[in-house]
């Protein structure tokens, strides 16, 4: 049994597969030093990578390094699960403030709409 700090969980494609299969993609991360909840607990170590089709804005990957990214990465899984696009990921309501807003946030980076970090 081994255990990271911060934890690191990830589903769907690398960057480099992505780029293999998609060809042209989108890829963005999000510092959790950006996010109020990160700040708070004092884990402000950590991101979310984000990677999507460029066209479509396709979900075709997340990776995460951060507190609690065990229980993150079931939205993600999800997201992937139902083909959601980065935009509708961006629309879906996160609890303030919550490690959760991180994904929202990364996705808003794909598309464009950043709310707390410009990256």
């Amino acid at each position: 049994f081994a255990c990271t700090f911060p934890e690191i969980a990830a589903v769907g494609m690398s960057e480099e597969e992505a780029r293999k299969e998609a060809g042209e993609v989108t890829v963005k991360r999000f510092p959790m030093r950006a996010l109020g909840r990160a700040r708070v607990e004092g884990a402000i170590e950590g991101f979310v990578k984000m990677i999507a089709e460029a066209g479509t804005g396709e979900l075709l990957g997340v990776h995460i390094a951060s507190q609690d990214a065990s229980s993150l990465i079931g939205e993600a899984a999800l997201a992937l699960r139902l083909e959601a696009t980065a935009e509708e990921l961006a629309e879906t309501i996160h609890a303030h403030p919550t490690f959760s807003e991180s994904l929202r946030e990364a996705a808003e980076g794909i598309i464009g709409l950043p709310v707390n970090w410009m990256g």
